[in-house]
């Protein structure tokens, strides 16, 4: 009787999920895909050096990458982000009338303050308008700035104490720590143990509790020593900051900030290169060259051969006509010359520039604004196309704008303004009953809102009448309206119309204005 033999066949495991996509190592497209990531102190702190030099290198050097900062400079902050007072009356329980001239006087002492230069700035160059661009340019291109929250003595025009210092952010680092291409160490440790990330120390918890910030950048040429400063975040006792730091963190456990331009520093550094190679090129195009081919000795050739000829033998003269020097070969109009025997003249003829060269450039700032998050019509000012979608790359960007204004205000400007208030309830010059005993009455004293450029209007007339609308339906007060398209005060504009108006109606055919 015949017998059969079965035989099971064991099929070896098949790639599931994204290990058949994404994750795959054996696909031939992703076989040398090899990441690699650690934790951000060793991928960000790390390589930060570098990419710093290299993103301000961008900023001084490519086009498209200083039009970038600048651009989110101008948005962002433009002429300066001015502060409103917005207290919470809520939790006040003052009446309208109080409330509006607590806010005109708080408002009238906080421009005494910020828009004088000797008044809010160390150095004394720069008022508080011009720190908030100082600040934003800072923190775009090098990815972090710190402002240091400094005391001097008032003076009889100026009655605060409180100056601000902006940090760049090469000289917040680890202390006994030289940076450099060959040595680049960026952790430590401090004595009672905390461990500091480039500068940033933290407890056990990761809490940042100080920032070591150096008297010298890392490549400045100085024969002063080297030494740190520790400044702590806030005043034990006060709670109020000492040291303010602007960034934007993109991981988890992240303390210190990547340039704005990290993810395109290549793309555009390759396309700064492409660039001045189609520039020279066309300069090269320019030029008509020729070069004089013969069979004499080039020991006989004169030097300058093209060249100017001599008036009345004076050397380096221009002559008026064509110079009587045989041995000198010139161009002119209309003009025929004879060559020796055995020359000849044989012109150059340089390739053009590439005929696709203003496609490529395009296409390429296109990508690189797409991961700056500025519509290629924003980057470079150039509003060729339709209505609908220059409006459209306009309101991309007016989103990313009011997010990093945001950011701003809430690192920068809000946290200056609480410290300075808190100097001026202390030193008496404006009343805030219950500020220092309770914290919620105290935030509610510091509310503020910080007006600023408006969106760039394409069409006034149609944006004015879908306002309208919209106000007429109640998706929106005039306030709002007045502040995120206009940047002004619908309250005041208010109560100057109604002055005006006042002032139109007292007219009289014999007393006009």
């Amino acid at each position: 009787m015949e017998k059969r033999m079965t035989v099971k066949v064991v099929k070896s495991p098949q790639a599931k999920g994204y290990s058949d996509a994404g994750a795959s190592h054996t696909k031939r497209a992703l076989k040398g895909f090899i990441a690699v990531s650690g934790a951000p102190s060793e991928d960000i702190d790390v390589n930060n050096m570098t990419m710093r030099q290299r993103g301000r290198m961008l900023y001084m050097a490519s086009p498209v990458a200083a039009a970038a900062i600048n651009t989110n400079r101008t948005k962002i902050v433009g002429s300066g982000l001015r502060m409103k007072c917005a207290v919470n009356n809520d939790i006040l329980g003052l009446s309208d009338e109080e409330v509006r001239r607590w806010q005109r006087n708080t408002e009238a002492e906080w421009r005494m303050w910020a828009e004088r230069r000797s008044n809010c700035d160390t150095l004394g160059v720069n008022n508080f308008y011009e720190l908030e661009q100082l600040a934003v340019k800072s923190w775009l291109m090098s990815g972090d700035a710190f402002v240091l929250l400094k005391r001097t003595e008032a003076t009889p025009l100026n009655p605060y104490t409180l100056r601000l210092h902006i940090i760049e952010a090469d000289r917040v680092s680890t202390p006994f720590c030289e940076r450099t291409a060959m040595f680049n160490q960026t952790e430590g440790k401090t004595a009672s143990g905390n461990k500091i990330y480039d500068g940033v120390e933290i407890d056990s918890s990761g809490r940042v509790l100080a920032y070591h910030v150096c008297n010298l950048y890392p490549y400045q040429n100085t024969a002063e020593e080297r030494k740190w400063q520790r400044i702590e975040v806030e005043g034990k006792s006060t709670g109020i900051p000492n040291i303010l730091h602007l960034m934007d963190a993109e991981r988890p456990d992240q303390y210190r900030g990547v340039t704005y331009l990290a993810s395109v520093i290549e793309t555009l550094l390759q396309l700064r290169r492409y660039t001045e190679s189609e520039l020279v090129a066309a300069l090269v195009q320019s030029y008509l060259t020729a070069w004089i081919v013969t069979e004499s000795d080039p020991t006989d050739f004169p030097l300058n051969e093209v060249g100017a000829g001599d008036v009345d033998g004076i050397p380096g003269t221009q002559p008026d006509s064509v110079s009587d020097n045989e041995n000198e070969y010139e161009m002119g109009p209309g003009q025929i010359n004879h060559l020796k025997k055995g020359e000849n003249v044989v012109f150059g003829n340089p390739n053009i520039p590439t005929a696709g060269y203003d496609a490529f450039v395009r296409s390429i700032t296109k990508m690189a604004g797409a991961a700056l998050e500025l519509p290629y019509d924003v980057l470079i000012k150039e509003f060729n196309s339709s209505y609908s979608a220059a409006k459209g790359a306009l309101e991309e960007t007016w989103e990313m704008i009011k997010m990093r204004r945001a950011w701003f205000i809430n690192d920068f400007c809000q946290p200056v303004d609480e410290v300075w208030l808190a100097e001026a309830v202390a030193t008496g010059r404006i009343k805030a009953p219950g500020f220092w005993e309770n914290p919620l009455v105290r935030a509610a004293w510091c509310g503020a809102r910080w007006d600023g450029p408006a969106q760039t209007h394409l069409d006034p007339v149609k944006e004015a009448k879908a306002n309208e609308l919209v106000v007429q339906h109640g998706w929106k007060t005039n306030e709002q309206i007045t502040r995120e398209y206009y940047g002004s005060d619908w309250s005041e504009n208010a109560a100057v119309i109604s002055q005006e108006q006042q002032r139109l109606n007292s007219v009289t055919p014999d007393n006009q204005i």
